[in-house]
């Protein structure tokens, strides 16, 4: 083997391994601890859940997986003592301020489960993202299933 196809396999071997460990990495977007709440057997709907982080801003402007038929950027809102949830077109991750995606709050929607996900499972997702210069990139991320009752991430995960 030449040099520069070990460089090259090295190179390949680390971003394997970042992805491995929960983390995608794209022009200016990184996403930690992506994960997805398990279901049950009559279960069609669930959210994932992950952290974005970008140093220059970028925008989240679509998302997709084979896991649903349906794939939604969502929100959930308090209305008059009622909480909704409703899909956004598009979610702006500011500059340097990381942006979670949790329950409660901001997720991804998956609807319409093509199966009911089991903790382990890993559930690919592809992230649509716009960067400042309106060019737009997908970002794969690999979401491993948590229980049914999983709320957040594990304190060991949390990055400060």
């Amino acid at each position: 083997m030449s040099v520069s196809y070990k460089i090259a396999g090295l190179a390949l071997a680390g971003l394997f391994n970042t992805l491995a460990a929960g983390t995608a990495l794209a022009a200016d977007l990184e996403i930690a601890n992506p994960w997805v709440r398990g279901t049950v057997a009559s279960q069609k709907a669930t959210g994932a859940f992950m952290q974005l982080t970008s140093k220059g801003g970028v925008s989240l402007v679509g998302v997709a997986s084979p896991a649903a038929s349906i794939v939604e950027i969502h929100e959930m809102v308090m209305d008059k003592d009622v909480m909704k949830m409703r899909p956004v077109p598009r979610l702006e991750v500011q500059p340097g301020k990381p942006l979670e995606l949790r329950p409660g709050s901001y997720h991804v929607m998956l609807i319409d489960l093509k199966k009911p996900l089991a903790k382990g499972e890993i559930v690919p997702i592809t992230l649509q993202v716009e960067g400042r210069d309106k060019k737009i990139e997908t970002v794969d991320v690999n979401a491993e299933v948590r229980e049914l009752t999983a709320s957040a991430a594990p304190a060991m995960q949390h990055k400060h």
